[in-house]
């Protein structure tokens, strides 16, 4: 089978690191993978593992981007894909446009995921134009079907999976902690809090420094790593992060590691990691990483980062907005025996995949039983 999957950009985050993740399975399972996007450091891990990458400006929300539509055509006449994985809005949009002008006979098969809880307007509405829908946890599978005209039977939910036996086999290399703690002393003999995910508002970097604040009144034996870049445009966030914590006199008590490639050795090194976004999170990939790693999450008990908890490890579960309670689950999970923590299948890279590939070949199938 041939794949091209369509996002916007392959800088961070969680649907960029499923994208390459999925396309390296495509290709142990002998399938051919494309992947089209505006481009990022990424790619390199894309083509180390057997896919193609084509770049194209298809990541701006602008009607510039309108502009893709003859070369995306082009793109597709090109490879003829049996499936068009569409992960972004824009991408989609370029793609069903350039796909209607397509003779019949020459329009692959479409499957959109919605790895967000979309505003509800037309330009969200493209995405479910496909011939299925995969959403990423059952809050997502939900708010699609209270808003957007989905026939239940074309949904379907498929949790966002890990590579759990790489995550629970690794181990710390002595090098890698001696390099990092001569680097960053500050965080020697300490109980490492972290906050992964990109710089964003609504990530909750600035709740986790409210908590960092609360639990170092406490006690002195704990420190904050906020795990995560500032993309373009979002610099300015940053520097308000920055500021925060000078002004809550946490400067000595958080450190900002920016964006990392080593997220396996920090999620060992870590003691706790925290997940507070402000909003329902549709999936919440670090959840996931981190207790398949063995260590414990707190997070808030809204969103996907709730379904996952709730399925692996309760004890972490907090009331949303309340940062005193999640502060005390804080020092119980930092003061309290090893967690049992117990990964689901449907929460594997091995299930995802499948049910993934189950869809593209029913979707194959289905057609050639029409022609």
């Amino acid at each position: 089978m041939r794949v091209l999957q369509a996002l916007p950009a392959l800088h961070s985050g969680g649907v960029e690191r499923g994208t390459v993740e999925f396309a390296a399975e495509l290709v142990k399972r002998e399938h051919e993978s494309f992947v089209v996007s505006n481009g990022g450091p990424m790619v390199q891990h894309l083509h180390e593992n057997g896919s193609t990458h084509v770049q194209m400006p298809i990541h701006r929300k602008s009607p510039a981007s309108f502009g893709q539509i003859l070369p995306m055509r082009r793109l597709i006449r090109r490879i003829r894909p049996d499936i068009i994985h569409v992960r972004s809005r824009m991408p989609a949009w370029i793609i069903h446009l350039a796909w209607l002008s397509l003779p019949a006979a020459e329009r692959p098969l479409i499957v959109s995921t919605f790895h967000g809880m979309y505003s509800v307007n037309p330009y969200s509405a493209v995405m479910t134009k496909a011939n299925h829908i995969i959403a990423v946890s059952n809050c997502v599978r939900d708010y699609v079907l209270n808003n957007f005209n989905v026939a239940r039977e074309k949904l379907t939910v498929i949790q966002r999976g890990v590579d759990v036996d790489q995550f629970r086999e690794h181990r710390l290399d002595p090098s890698w902690t001696h390099a990092l703690l001569a680097t960053y002393p500050q965080l020697k003999d300490q109980k490492i809090l972290m906050m992964p995910g990109r710089i964003s508002r609504w990530k909750g970097q600035l709740t986790f420094l409210e908590v960092m604040a609360q639990l170092i009144r406490e006690r002195n034996d704990c420190h904050g790593i906020i795990v995560g870049g500032a993309e373009p445009g979002k610099e300015h966030f940053m520097e308000e992060l920055k500021k925060r914590c000078e002004a809550l006199g946490l400067s000595k008590h958080v450190t900002f590691l920016g964006q990392r490639n080593d997220m396996a050795e920090l999620y060992l090194l870590s003691d706790l990691v925290c997940h507070l976004s402000t909003k329902p999170e549709p999936f919440g990939r670090t959840v996931t990483e981190a207790l398949a790693s063995g260590t414990p999450v707190a997070a808030f008990n809204r969103g996907g980062a709730a379904e996952t908890l709730q399925a692996c490890f309760r004890e972490g579960l907090v009331t949303p907005d309340d940062t005193e309670a999640f502060t005390e689950t804080v020092v119980r999970l930092l003061d309290g025996p090893t967690p049992d923590i117990q990964i689901p299948d449907r929460f594997r890279l091995e299930a995802q995949t499948e049910a993934t590939l189950r869809i593209y070949q029913q979707l194959v199938t289905g057609r050639r039983a029409l022609s």
